[in-house]
């Protein structure tokens, strides 16, 4: 199980983290390369094998509030346009 602060233990929690080694293109434990190389940490293999989709999915998701906010931003204060 994972601890939490305090070392308090989280449901549901596994101790196993895996990362996508951006270098390698492969998908490893803990003991991999550098941080500043990998994706993670995911709670399972075949979720970190993901990573690359995860991070493209959750880029244009960032990508369109970007644009709703900014169409927002540029209206007048109201939204009426009078």
């Amino acid at each position: 199980m994972r601890r939490g602060p305090r070392g308090a233990t989280l449901p549901g929690m596994s101790d196993e983290q895996w990362f996508y080694c951006l270098k390698h293109k492969t998908v490893e434990g803990p003991d991999g390369c550098r941080a500043a190389d990998r994706l993670g940490p995911y709670p399972d293999r075949e979720t970190a094998s993901r990573a690359l989709e995860i991070a493209r999915e959750r880029t244009e998701s960032a990508d369109e509030a970007d644009r709703e906010w900014r169409e927002r931003g540029a209206a007048p204060r109201g939204g009426s346009g009078d």
